[in-house]
Protein backbone atom coordinates (compact mmCIF):
# COMPACT_ATOMS: atom_id res chain seq x y z
CA UNK A 1 0.00 0.00 0.00
CA UNK A 2 2.79 2.37 0.66
CA UNK A 3 4.25 1.62 -2.40
CA UNK A 4 1.40 2.73 -4.57
CA UNK A 5 1.15 5.68 -2.88
CA UNK A 6 4.68 6.41 -3.02
CA UNK A 7 4.17 6.21 -6.96
CA UNK A 8 0.67 8.41 -6.86
CA UNK A 9 2.55 11.06 -5.46
CA UNK A 10 5.87 10.45 -7.18
CA UNK A 11 3.64 10.20 -10.56
CA UNK A 12 1.72 13.57 -9.46
CA UNK A 13 4.93 15.58 -8.70
CA UNK A 14 6.44 14.68 -12.00
CA UNK A 15 2.99 15.89 -14.19
CA UNK A 16 3.60 19.22 -12.05
CA UNK A 17 6.42 19.12 -13.07
CA UNK A 18 6.01 18.94 -16.67
CA UNK A 19 3.09 20.85 -16.71
CA UNK A 20 4.81 23.84 -15.36
CA UNK A 21 7.80 23.63 -17.83
CA UNK A 22 5.51 23.55 -20.53
CA UNK A 23 3.81 26.49 -18.94
CA UNK A 24 7.23 28.52 -18.81
CA UNK A 25 8.34 27.87 -22.23
CA UNK A 26 4.63 28.82 -23.47
CA UNK A 27 5.63 32.40 -21.72
CA UNK A 28 9.22 33.09 -23.58
CA UNK A 29 9.12 35.65 -26.31
CA UNK A 30 9.67 33.84 -29.73
CA UNK A 31 12.80 34.50 -31.23
CA UNK A 32 12.62 36.03 -34.47
CA UNK A 33 15.07 36.60 -37.13
CA UNK A 34 13.73 39.96 -38.69
CA UNK A 35 16.55 40.37 -41.29
CA UNK A 36 16.44 39.25 -44.72
CA UNK A 37 18.79 37.61 -46.51
CA UNK A 38 19.99 38.78 -49.77
CA UNK A 39 17.90 39.31 -52.31
CA UNK A 40 14.68 38.88 -50.51
CA UNK A 41 14.39 42.85 -50.05
CA UNK A 42 14.93 44.46 -53.25
CA UNK A 43 18.50 45.10 -54.74
CA UNK A 44 19.79 44.49 -50.80
CA UNK A 45 22.37 42.30 -49.77
CA UNK A 46 23.38 41.29 -45.76
CA UNK A 47 26.20 42.37 -45.42
CA UNK A 48 27.56 40.14 -42.07
CA UNK A 49 26.33 38.60 -39.14
CA UNK A 50 23.56 40.09 -37.08
CA UNK A 51 24.62 40.90 -33.51
CA UNK A 52 22.89 40.92 -30.69
CA UNK A 53 22.80 42.98 -27.59
CA UNK A 54 20.92 42.27 -24.09
CA UNK A 55 19.19 45.49 -22.66
CA UNK A 56 22.02 44.91 -19.88
CA UNK A 57 24.63 45.44 -22.38
CA UNK A 58 23.28 48.04 -25.15
CA UNK A 59 25.40 50.89 -23.98
CA UNK A 60 27.85 49.06 -26.00
CA UNK A 61 26.30 49.60 -29.43
CA UNK A 62 24.10 53.06 -28.66
CA UNK A 63 26.06 54.84 -25.93
CA UNK A 64 24.30 57.45 -24.53
CA UNK A 65 21.13 56.84 -25.25
CA UNK A 66 20.34 53.22 -24.34
CA UNK A 67 18.88 54.45 -20.80
CA UNK A 68 15.97 55.41 -22.93
CA UNK A 69 15.66 52.22 -24.37
CA UNK A 70 15.63 50.82 -21.60
CA UNK A 71 13.33 52.88 -20.14
CA UNK A 72 11.00 52.18 -22.43
CA UNK A 73 11.05 48.24 -21.79
CA UNK A 74 13.94 47.24 -24.53
CA UNK A 75 14.91 43.03 -24.01
CA UNK A 76 17.62 43.20 -27.03
CA UNK A 77 18.71 44.36 -29.70
CA UNK A 78 19.85 42.53 -32.93
CA UNK A 79 21.44 45.13 -35.80
CA UNK A 80 22.88 44.36 -39.05
CA UNK A 81 24.74 45.53 -41.99
CA UNK A 82 23.31 45.83 -45.73
CA UNK A 83 24.18 47.05 -49.57
CA UNK A 84 22.12 48.18 -52.02
CA UNK A 85 23.10 47.29 -55.29
CA UNK A 86 26.78 47.65 -54.27
CA UNK A 87 26.33 50.99 -53.40
CA UNK A 88 24.60 52.25 -50.71
CA UNK A 89 25.50 51.05 -46.94
CA UNK A 90 22.77 50.90 -44.24
CA UNK A 91 22.32 49.45 -40.88
CA UNK A 92 18.86 47.78 -39.75
CA UNK A 93 18.55 47.73 -35.89
CA UNK A 94 15.61 45.80 -34.44
CA UNK A 95 15.23 46.40 -31.18
CA UNK A 96 12.55 43.86 -29.45
CA UNK A 97 10.09 45.50 -26.37
CA UNK A 98 8.90 44.18 -23.66
CA UNK A 99 4.80 45.06 -25.23
CA UNK A 100 3.96 47.05 -28.10
CA UNK A 101 3.91 50.21 -25.92
CA UNK A 102 7.52 50.73 -25.11
CA UNK A 103 8.13 50.45 -28.82
CA UNK A 104 5.43 52.95 -29.34
CA UNK A 105 6.94 55.42 -27.07
CA UNK A 106 10.39 55.36 -28.68
CA UNK A 107 8.66 56.05 -32.19
CA UNK A 108 6.93 58.79 -30.76
CA UNK A 109 9.96 60.36 -28.60
CA UNK A 110 11.59 60.59 -31.88
CA UNK A 111 9.33 63.41 -33.21
CA UNK A 112 8.20 63.87 -37.06
CA UNK A 113 10.15 66.90 -37.89
CA UNK A 114 11.23 66.30 -41.54
CA UNK A 115 9.64 63.53 -42.03
CA UNK A 116 7.16 61.66 -44.18
CA UNK A 117 4.08 59.38 -42.26
CA UNK A 118 4.38 56.08 -44.18
CA UNK A 119 2.25 52.96 -44.41
CA UNK A 120 4.31 50.55 -42.57
CA UNK A 121 3.72 48.21 -39.35
CA UNK A 122 1.85 49.70 -36.95
CA UNK A 123 2.82 53.09 -37.66
CA UNK A 124 6.32 54.44 -39.31
CA UNK A 125 8.13 57.24 -40.19
CA UNK A 126 10.32 58.06 -43.45
CA UNK A 127 13.20 60.78 -43.48
CA UNK A 128 15.45 61.20 -46.08
CA UNK A 129 18.38 58.67 -45.06
CA UNK A 130 15.95 56.38 -42.08
CA UNK A 131 12.93 54.28 -41.90
CA UNK A 132 11.86 54.23 -38.12
CA UNK A 133 8.47 52.09 -37.38
CA UNK A 134 7.00 49.51 -34.97
CA UNK A 135 5.37 46.81 -35.23
CA UNK A 136 3.43 45.19 -31.86
CA UNK A 137 6.60 44.72 -29.76
CA UNK A 138 9.30 45.73 -32.34
CA UNK A 139 11.13 48.98 -33.36
CA UNK A 140 12.98 49.50 -36.59
CA UNK A 141 15.42 51.69 -37.28
CA UNK A 142 16.93 51.63 -40.80
CA UNK A 143 19.47 54.28 -41.34
CA UNK A 144 21.77 54.48 -44.86
CA UNK A 145 25.03 56.35 -44.16
CA UNK A 146 25.15 58.64 -46.67
CA UNK A 147 21.84 60.19 -49.04
CA UNK A 148 21.48 59.41 -52.53
CA UNK A 149 18.53 60.03 -55.36
CA UNK A 150 16.17 57.18 -54.47
CA UNK A 151 17.70 56.36 -51.26
CA UNK A 152 13.98 56.54 -49.34
CA UNK A 153 12.49 54.43 -52.01
CA UNK A 154 15.20 51.67 -51.62
CA UNK A 155 15.15 51.93 -47.53
CA UNK A 156 11.46 51.56 -47.88
CA UNK A 157 11.95 48.15 -49.66
CA UNK A 158 14.24 47.21 -47.04
CA UNK A 159 11.81 48.05 -44.43
CA UNK A 160 9.10 45.81 -45.94
CA UNK A 161 11.55 43.23 -46.10
CA UNK A 162 11.99 43.17 -42.05
CA UNK A 163 8.25 43.97 -41.81
CA UNK A 164 7.01 40.70 -43.45
CA UNK A 165 9.82 38.28 -41.22
CA UNK A 166 8.28 40.15 -37.79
Amino acid sequence: MRTSRRRKGNLWIALVAIAVSIAGAGCRKKAVDAFPPTGAAPGWEKAGDTRIFAAKDLWQYIDGDAEHYVAAGVVSTSTSDYKYQGKLDAVVDVYTMGDSAGARKILESEGSGGAKSVQIGDAGYAYAQSVIFCKGPYLVRIVAYEAAPGTRDALMALAHGVEARL
